[in-house]
């Protein structure tokens, strides 16, 4: 399906707060079936922008982590140090 600049945009909202992709196609105006497709074929503007969204999101989460774990909260240490074991992994 091709999306317009603004639909793109949309999905990249939804997806930065975790809105689940059958709602996000209600929004859009289109199937389930037809959103998760195109986000999970790569080469999609939709895959791109699904992906962008919720990655900005985990930014924003992993700076908050950061900043509990450097004043001691434990369960912020114990996340911190598995998203460096996850980044770690990816590398």
């Amino acid at each position: 399906m091709n999306y317009t600049v603004e639909q793109l945009n949309m999905i990249e909202q939804y997806a930065s707060i975790y809105l689940p992709i059958s709602d996000i196609a209600v929004i859009l105006e289109i199937t389930p079936e037809q959103l998760r497709e195109d986000i999970h074929d790569s080469q999609n503007p939709a895959s791109f922008h699904y992906r962008k969204g919720k990655a900005l999101s985990k930014v924003q989460l992993h700076q908050q982590e950061m900043t509990l774990a450097k004043v001691g909260s434990p369960l912020a240490l114990q996340n911190a140090r598995d998203n460096l074991l996850a980044m770690e992994d990816d590398e």
